[in-house]
């Protein structure tokens, strides 16, 4: 399994006027972990839309256990579990970084897909490459 950490905190405009993170940046939190993971194995988006592959989300899901509040630190874990193939499936923890309260839970697949003709595709090279120091190409 290769798994990435994600620092952020929480901003004002992320809340509802109770002062709890708005559900739906959950999803963007998964975002922003997912891309600086990849982005730590040396695999940027930019890159890849460049050479005509996308990543479109094909399912998310988010299981809330706390809530997040305005200026919280929370950690988004990304854990990819096996080597990613047409699909790239990961699992997301949330934590407050000072308490380590679980947060939230969730998952995501992506598809890695032919930007030109909107087909799925297998696992550019430069991408299988990155993964495997971490991931076995069996898994």
């Amino acid at each position: 399994m290769y798994t990435y950490q994600y620092e952020h905190r929480v901003r004002y405009r992320e809340c509802d006027p109770m002062g709890v993170v708005y559900h739906t940046h959950y999803l963007d939190y998964f975002e922003a972990a997912r891309t600086e993971a990849l982005r730590d194995l040396g695999v940027r988006y930019r890159d890849l839309e460049r050479n005509g592959i996308i990543m479109p989300v094909v399912s998310a899901t988010v299981d809330y256990k706390q809530s997040a509040e305005y200026d919280d630190v929370v950690i988004v874990e990304a854990q990819f579990p096996e080597m990613p193939q047409v699909r790239v499936p990961i699992d997301y923890v949330v934590r407050r970084a000072d308490t380590d309260t679980l947060l939230a839970t969730g998952h995501t697949d992506l598809c890695f897909m032919s930007a030109e003709r909107r087909r799925p595709v297998r696992i550019p090279e430069p991408v299988r490459e990155a993964f495997l120091p971490h991931l076995s190409a069996s898994s």
